[in-house]
C-alpha cells in the first residue's frame, strides 16, 4: 500500500476556492517507457555480450552474439515488483551468466521490501545459459563472483568465502553454499580468480595486517603470498595465472593498534583502544600508515625502510615469494592513497587523481618504473574502462574534448599514445570489448535517444543498435536537443547548464520554467540522456516538461563531477556554507532575464541533493522559485540547531520564516541514502509555518523508488502540482491547507 495525501490535498485545496485541478495532459509514460540497460559484459573467448534491463519496472537478464546481435532474453520475471538485479558475470566461453537478485541489507540488516511483500526479503544468486536454459536460483548470497570457467560461483558471508557449484544438481553442502568453501580466522573477502578458474585469490584482514591468500581449488589448499606484517591487498591475477600482483601498506604501529586484548603480559590492550593516551600525538589513518609530511617515529607512524608508505608487490604462484616492483615515494602526495590494481598485459595500471583529473597510469609488472606512465591525457575525467581480453589494450570513457558528453578512447596499458574512438553527438559509456578484437560493445545514446546496447567497430564503421529497440509510441515524442548555456554566480563561479526550449516556443512568448538540479553532488547531466538510471529517466522528464510548455533549464552546480577536481572540491558547499545554492539562484535569476520566459514563473524539481537544494531555493528565494518538487532532500545539516552554527545557517530549515512557496514532497520510509526523519522534521516544520504543501510517501520503499508505476503516480501528481503552481501561477492561492 502506498501512503499518499495528495488526494486529500487536493480536495481541500480546491475546497478552498481556489484554483481548479488540472484539465488532462499528456503523460510521461512514453518519455520513461524505453527500457534502460546496465551492468554490460562481454565474454573473453566469444563475440558475446549480456546486460542487465529494466523495462518498465520489469528486470531481466540479455544476451545478443555475433553475427547479427540479435536479443535474447534469459530470464522471465513478469512483476513490478522493485526486486533489483546486479552482479552480473559471464563466464569467458559466453555459456553461462550469473546475477544477483535482491537488494542489499540497510545499515539494520534489512533487505528492502518495496512491493511490501509479508514474506519478506532476499538477496540470491542465480545463473542462466545463454543457449536459452530457464534460470535458476542457487541460494542466498551478495556479491557473487563467478570462476572464468563458468563452473563456480564464490562469495563471502560473516568473513567467510562460500562457493556454489553452477548446476542444478551440487553433490554437497559446500557446492550447495551451506559449509563454507574456506573458512579462516580473519574477514575474508576480495575475491579474485585465476583465468582458469583453478584457483582463488583473497585477502584476509586480521585486525593489525592482512594477507593475501590463494586457494587451490583441485587440492583444496591455501598458500600465503609472503606473508608478513603489513597490510596486503587487492590481488590482480597475470593473463598466464603464474603472478598475483597486490598492494602493500605498513601494519599498524603501536600508538595505533585498538585491540582488546585479555589483559594477559602477552596480550594487553593496544595504546589506542579507546581513545587510550598511546594515540596521541599521531592519527597516522588507517592501518597506523603514515601520511605525508607526517614525522614517522615507527611508534605512531610507520613507513617502509627508505620513507615511502605504498609498494606494488608480485608474488610468483608456485613459490609463495614476491618481489616488489615499484612504490611511491617519501611524503609523496601524488601517489599517496592508490586504492586498486589492474595486472594488464605486462604492466599494472591504476587510478589516480594527481591535479585536475582522473586520471590512468602504467608502471612494469617486473620493475624498473620510477614515475608512473600516464596512459589517459586530456583535460577530462575516466570514468568506465574495460581492457581487451590479453590486457594489452585499455578502453575507457571520458569527456575529454567534448565536456558535456562521454566518448570512448583506447591506449596500451604499457604506454603510448591515447586514440578516441567514438566521437560525435552521441554520449558512448561502459565499453566491453569483444574476443574478436574488431568491434566494441558500448551503451549510447543521443539528445533525443535513449541509452541503448550498441555495437561500434573499431574502423570507425556504423553503429548497431542492438537493444532496446525504439516504439512508434516513443518515437512519436516531442523532443528537443538541449543546448549548453554558460551561467556564472554572484562569487564569479562559472558552471553549465542544459537549456531545453519547446519545439512550438514562438517569438515574442513568455513561457514558465523550470529548473532541475541533480543529486549526488558527484554527478554530471549531460546534453543527451544519461548513462546512470534515475538521470536517464530525469533527462526523459525534463524533454516531457519541455513538452508540455516549460523552458527547463538542468544546473551542473559547483560540487559536482565533469569539470576538474577544483569544482568538484569547491569550498563552503553543504553544511560548511551552502555555496553551491549560489549556482541554482543565479540559474534561477538567469530565466528571469530571458525573453521568452515568465519572471514571475519559474519553478524547480530535484531529488536527493537535488532535493537539498529544492529546498534550499522555496526557503530562501520564493521571491524568484514560485513553486517546487522536493524529493528525499536533507534540509538540516548535521544535528545543531543552534542558529549560531554553520551547519544550521547552511541548512535550508534555518530560512524557514522566509519559506511561502508551494510545495511537494515525495519521500520513501526504507531510504538508504538520506534517513526519512529528514522529511518528517520537514514536514513538521511546514505545518508551524503555514506553507502550502502536498506529500507523497511509499512504506518500505527506497530513495528512488524501485517500483515503475509509482514514478508515473508521482509525475502525474508533479505535473497537476506545477501546472496549478507554476503553469497557472496568476490564479494559485498558497494558503496552507494544514
Amino acid at each position: 500500500m502506498r501512503l499518499t495525501l495528495n488526494c486529500v490535498a487536493a480536495s481541500l485545496f480546491v475546497a478552498a476556492g481556489t484554483a481548479a485541478a488540472q484539465s488532462p495532459s499528456s503523460s510521461v509514460a512514453p518519455y520513461i517507457a524505453p527500457a534502460f540497460p546496465e551492468d554490460l559484459v562481454s565474454a573473453k573467448k566469444v563475440d558475446r555480450v549480456a546486460w542487465l534491463a529494466y523495462d518498465q519496472g520489469r528486470r531481466n537478464v540479455y544476451t545478443a552474439a555475433a553475427p547479427d546481435f540479435k536479443t535474447v532474453k534469459l530470464t522471465k520475471f513478469t512483476e513490478d515488483d522493485g526486486i533489483v538485479l546486479s552482479d552480473l558475470s559471464i563466464s569467458d566461453d559466453g555459456s553461462t551468466v550469473t546475477f544477483l537478485r535482491g537488494g542489499v541489507p540497510n545499515p539494520r540488516g534489512w533487505i528492502a521490501v518495496p512491493n511490501s511483500d509479508p514474506n519478506g526479503g532476499e538477496s540470491a544468486v542465480w545463473v542462466a545459459k545463454t543457449n536459452g536454459t530457464a534460470a535458476w536460483r542457487l541460494g542466498g548470497g551478495n556479491s557473487p563472483t563467478m570462476s572464468p570457467d563458468g563452473r563456480t560461483v564464490a562469495f563471502a558471508r560473516d568473513g567467510q568465502i562460500y562457493s556454489y557449484r553452477l548446476t542444478k544438481t551440487p553433490s554437497d553442502s559446500i557446492e550447495r553454499g551451506q559449509k563454507p568453501l574456506v573458512r579462516l580466522w580473519g574477514r575474508n573477502g576480495n575475491l579474485r580468480w585465476s583465468p582458469d578458474g583453478s584457483k582463488l585469490a583473497f585477502v584476509s584482514v586480521r585486525d593489525n595486517h592482512s594477507f593475501v591468500a590463494v586457494y587451490d581449488v583441485k587440492k583444496r589448499h591455501i598458500d600465503y603470498m609472503a606473508p608478513g606484517v603489513d597490510f596486503d591487498n587487492g590481488p590482480t591475477w597475470s593473463a598466464d595465472g603464474k603472478r598475483i600482483a597486490f598492494t602493500r601498506r605498513p601494519g599498524t604501529p603501536f600508538g595505533q593498534q585498538a585491540q582488546a586484548g585479555d589483559g594477559s603480559i602477552g596480550n594487553p590492550g593496544g595504546p589506542g583502544a579507546n581513545g587510550g593516551r598511546g594515540a596521541r600525538g599521531g592519527g597516522g589513518g588507517r592501518g597506523g600508515i603514515a601520511q605525508a609530511g607526517g614525522a614517522v617515529d615507527g611508534l605512531r607512524r610507520a613507513a617502509f625502510r627508505g620513507g615511502y608508505t605504498l609498494s606494488f608487490m608480485v608474488a610468483d604462484i608456485a613459490t609463495g615469494k614476491a618481489e616488489e616492483v615499484w612504490h611511491n615515494q617519501p611524503n609523496d602526495r601524488t601517489f599517496a592513497n592508490i586504492n586498486g590494481i589492474v595486472f594488464a598485459g605486462d604492466a599494472i595500471i591504476f587510478q589516480q587523481e594527481p591535479e585536475e583529473w582522473i586520471r590512468w597510469y602504467s608502471v612494469s609488472a617486473t620493475g624498473g618504473t620510477t614515475t608512473p606512465i600516464e596512459l589517459t591525457p586530456g583535460n577530462g575525467a575516466v570514468e568506465s574502462l574495460n581492457l581487451s581480453a590479453d590486457g594489452k589494450t585499455l578502453y575507457y570513457a571520458t569527456n575529454a574534448g567534448d565536456i558535456d558528453r562521454r566518448h570512448i578512447w583506447k591506449v596500451a596499458t604499457s604506454g603510448g599514445t591515447a586514440t578516441q574512438i567514438t566521437s560525435g553527438t552521441d554520449i558512448e559509456m561502459y565499453p566491453a570489448p569483444l574476443s574478436s578484437g574488431k568491434q566494441l560493445a558500448v551503451l549510447s545514446s543521443g539528445a533525443t535517444r535513449p541509452m541503448q546496447v550498441t555495437i561500434a567497430p573499431l574502423d570507425g564503421g556504423a553503429k548497431k543498435f542492438v537493444y532496446p529497440i525504439l516504439t512508434k509510441e516513443f518515437l512519436a515524442t516531442t523532443q528537443v536537443a538541449p543546448e549548453n548555456i554558460l551561467v556564472k554566480a554572484e562569487d564569479g563561479v562559472e558552471f553549465h547548464n542544459q537549456l531545453f526550449l519547446p519545439k512550438d516556443l514562438k517569438a515574442g512568448e513568455k513561457r514558465p520554467a523550470i529548473i532541475f538540479v541533480h543529486g549526488g553532488p558527484i554527478r554530471q547531466m549531460l546534453l543527451g540522456y544519461h548513462y546512470m538510471d534515475f538521470y536517464h529517466q530525469a533527462y526523459a522528464v525534463n524533454e516531457w516538461l519541455a513538452s508540455q510548455g516549460y523552458i527547463v533549464m538542468s544546473v551542473n552546480y559547483r560540487s559536482g563531477i565533469g569539470y576538474g577536481k577544483s569544482f568538484r572540491n569547491a569550498a563552503n558547499v553543504g553544511g560548511r556554507g551552502n555555496a553551491e545554492y549560489r549556482d541554482v539562484i543565479a540559474a534561477g535569476k538567469y530565466l528571469q532575464t530571458r525573453a521568452d520566459v515568465d519572471p514571475t514563473r519559474v519553478g524547480i524539481w530535484g531529488l536527493s541533493y537535488g532535493g537539498v537544494l529544492t529546498a534550499q531555493a522555496l526557503a530562501r528565494n520564493s521571491d524568484v522559485f514560485i513553486a517546487g518538487v522536493d524529493m528525499a532532500g536533507v534540509h538540516l545539516w548535521g544535528n545543531s540547531i543552534d542558529s549560531a552554527d554553520v551547519s544550521y545557517k547552511s541548512s535550508a530549515i534555518s530560512a524557514i520564516d522566509n519559506w511561502k512557496s508551494p510545495v511537494l514532497v515525495w519521500a520513501n520510509d526504507d531510504d538508504r541514502n538520506v534517513e526519512f526523519s529528514q522529511t518528517i522534521g520537514l514536514v513538521e516544520l511546514l505545518r508551524a509555518h503555514n506553507v502550502y504543501y502536498e506529500l507523497m510517501v511509499n512504506p518500505d520503499d527506497t530513495h528512488e523508488t524501485l517500483i515503475h508505476h509509482r514514478w508515473l503516480e508521482l509525475y502525474a501528481h508533479m505535473d497537476s502540482f506545477l501546472d496549478r503552481f507554476v503553469r497557472k501561477h496568476a490564479a494559485a492561492s498558497t494558503n496552507s491547507s494544514r
